[in-house]
């Protein structure tokens, strides 16, 4: 096995800026590996633990849900704050739920349709406890709400799950 050279302390804002750039350039393998060098260093790095979680469910696409779903939910329980776990928490959900729908066939959609619900649950969680000015949260959730309106196959039966608009109807 060939032995990793080690990242220097310095070399980390630019290696992070390296990592999202390769993401941008939908290269999630090469953004994974260069965050996997930062965090070798620095294992609680946020920024390189929420890029990677980003890497990983661009993953989802190209190699499928295992083992990188598991993955990328162990980064959420080192993010550090109920914020990032909540909202990092709904990325991975939303993700989810379009690899899925993606795949098709029976089902797909109402696995699909759990998935969102899930990730637009965690939004809202992550909207009530964060600052009024960021609305990352709520963009997310309208988001995933556009997503199965536009889509008839994504959407479950009955009416919206109970609880689901609570921290959008009042502001913070």
């Amino acid at each position: 096995m060939i032995e990793l050279r080690t990242l220097k302390s310095e070399a980390i804002p630019s290696a992070l800026e390296k990592a999202e750039q390769y993401r941008l350039l939908n290269d999630p393998e090469e953004a994974d590996s260069i965050c996997l060098d930062i965090l070798a260093i620095e294992p609680d790095h946020q920024d390189a633990l929420m890029l990677r979680l980003l890497a990983l469910t661009d993953k989802f696409v190209h190699s499928g849900l295992n083992p990188t779903f598991d993955q990328a939910r162990d980064i959420v329980a080192r993010l550090d704050t109920s914020y990032c776990k909540s909202y990092y928490t709904g990325i991975l959900y939303e993700r989810r739920a379009k690899y899925h729908f993606k795949q098709g066939g029976p089902g797909s959609g109402t696995v699909a349709y759990d998935w969102f619900v899930k990730a637009m649950q965690a939004y809202a969680e992550a909207l009530a406890g964060c600052d009024p000015d960021n609305q990352d949260a709520l963009l997310r959730w309208n988001s995933c709400a556009r997503f199965i309106n536009n889509h008839p196959e994504a959407q479950g039966e009955g009416d919206q799950p109970e609880g689901l608009l609570d921290a959008f109807e009042t502001p913070h």
